[in-house]
């Protein structure tokens, strides 16, 4: 993996958000079955085999060294099951890394808080590593998400990309300096 530093399992009050395998695919099939998750980013689920494949290349890391892919699954941890994915894609940027994160959660387990809990944990991870700027592309009709940046730390600016609305923190070390916007 090309990491400047590893995806590492991150812990909350109720999960464990888990460096993605390979092993994962299967269980993640299930949780990501739902085509309504598709409502503002298109596509279709993917079959456990597609997903085993995608999560391979995942994995191997992106073939441009100067940019990270880091993933991690969410694991309930009463329920002992994953319910989505939290990710970051880190690259260089003219005032240090950037990450473009983004989440996912299941439909059985939408409207308990657990995106929202999984993304503060990944910007809170994000802002102790040497990553001044966190941002998230969000459909400005995705009111869920909309909150869940909110609940993270981000704020939306002016700029949007393929019709969805930039969300941008800027920290400085484990210290939330200011949204930007």
């Amino acid at each position: 993996m090309n990491a400047p530093f590893p995806a590492e399992a991150i812990g909350t009050a109720r999960l464990d958000l888990l460096p993605l395998r390979v092993e994962h695919a299967e269980e993640m099939a299930a949780v990501l079955s739902d085509p309504a998750l598709h409502t503002f980013t298109g596509g279709t689920p993917d079959s456990p085999e597609a997903l085993r494949s995608r999560y391979r290349r995942m994995t191997a890391g992106s073939p441009d060294p100067a940019v990270s892919w880091l993933n991690w699954v969410i694991r309930l941890r009463e329920e002992s099951c994953l319910t989505g994915y939290v990710q970051a894609t880190v690259g260089p940027c003219g005032d240090g890394p950037l990450a473009e994160i983004a989440w996912v959660v299941g439909a059985p387990w939408q409207g308990r808080g657990i995106a929202t809990e999984a993304a503060r944990a990944l910007v809170d991870w994000l802002g102790r590593q040497p990553v001044p700027t966190v941002v998230a592309h969000i459909h400005p009709d995705h009111r869920a998400s909309a909150a869940v940046a909110t609940a993270a730390g981000l704020t939306p600016t002016d700029e949007s990309q393929d019709g969805e609305l930039r969300w941008r923190l800027v920290t400085d070390g484990d210290v939330r300096v200011r949204p930007v916007g």
